[in-house]
């Protein structure tokens, strides 16, 4: 009968053996990864973090970036660059976020047409939108935390009772508005119809119309929206302005803008998405059938609060509200 001392010495070896285990599972293999966005792009730099820290010791990793945010134009060229490094480079498993990705390199050049295991993540749309799962795709969805990020604003300000909608007539904003429609129902508020612009002129005037609709304006997926002379904009530049303009709370669904003057929001991790795709991949590289990796979708939510607006609105929240919220200020 073994004593303590020996139990965890036995536990110890089972431990280490399994890290050398993953590591060896991973080992080795070719993977490409191309992102939808670019790569300045702060979530293509979590999703990049995530798959990093599952293969980025033991695999070889090319990253390629169809820069669609700011140039969607040419989503379709990029493409077709992303397959001739998938031909130059025969990679053991591919890697695609975001929906262009999908759209534009996955359905049209490797869904169904090779044998290369291909993992999607952050996509927002239905699945059966591009065919999947197939015979070689799966992958992890991307949902918004949206009923909690408006139960979270509640919690500060309990006097909110309707929300309104603003992102960029783009993939990412249909696939809010489907989200909503689908959703709104279990709410804590009642849910405006989503608000799609086309330009920053239009998102000004959409956003003073809902100064007197709702107590609160969810704004999303507005980077490159185009000014006047066409010139794509950054969220430094839009976020500030519609906030303004709005002069209520707001919420997100991406960190990066509480601090350009949003309130709050409880967030999904990019770190999530790439990690569990990368672990996915894993498994496929591996010889497990691609049918039997089931789809799946973001799970993790952080909730965050910028207290220079907080203070701005004269908030003053109880006891327990801001525990485990990341806390950030208005960037000058």
């Amino acid at each position: 009968m073994l004593n303590l001392k020996s139990c965890r010495f036995v536990l110890i070896i089972v431990f280490c053996f399994s890290i050398i285990s993953n590591i060896t599972y991973a080992a080795g293999f070719k993977v490409l990864v191309v992102m939808s966005y670019e790569q300045d792009f702060p979530w293509c730099m979590e999703i990049k973090e995530g798959i990093d820290s599952v293969l980025g010791k033991t695999c070889d990793l090319k990253y390629f970036y169809m820069n669609t945010k700011t140039d969607y134009e040419n989503g379709l060229e990029k493409a077709k660059e992303a397959y001739a490094l998938y031909q130059e480079f025969q990679p053991d498993g591919v890697i695609t976020a975001d929906d262009n990705a999908q759209s534009m390199f996955v359905v049209p050049y490797l869904k169904d047409k090779v044998k290369t295991p291909v993992m999607f993540c952050a996509v927002n749309a239905a699945p059966e939108k591009y065919g999947y799962p197939a015979s070689n795709v799966s992958g992890i969805l991307e949902r918004y935390h949206i009923d909690q990020s408006i139960a979270f604003a509640k919690q500060l300000i309990p006097s909110i009772n309707s929300v309104g909608y603003i992102s960029k007539d783009s993939p990412t904003g249909e696939a809010v508005s489907a989200q909503v429609k689908m959703e709104s129902g279990n709410y804590l508020a009642k849910s405006l119809e989503v608000m799609l612009p086309a330009t920053m002129k239009q998102a000004v005037e959409i956003t003073k119309s809902l100064r007197d609709k709702c107590d609160l304006l969810l704004m999303t997926a507005l980077q490159g929206i185009p000014d006047e002379a066409g010139n794509p904009l950054s969220q430094k530049e839009v976020i500030p302005v519609l906030v303004k303009t709005f002069g209520k709370p707001t919420i997100s669904t991406s960190p990066h803008l509480l601090k350009y003057g949003i309130l709050c929001a409880v967030v999904q991790s990019g770190q999530e998405h790439g990690s569990t795709a990368a672990k996915m991949l894993v498994e496929a590289m591996n010889k497990k059938p691609v049918s039997e990796i089931a789809v799946t979708r973001n799970r993790e939510g952080k909730r965050i609060i910028n207290v220079s607006v907080m203070k701005s609105l004269g908030i003053k929240p109880k006891a327990g509200v801001l525990r485990g919220a990341e806390l950030v200020v208005t960037e000058q």
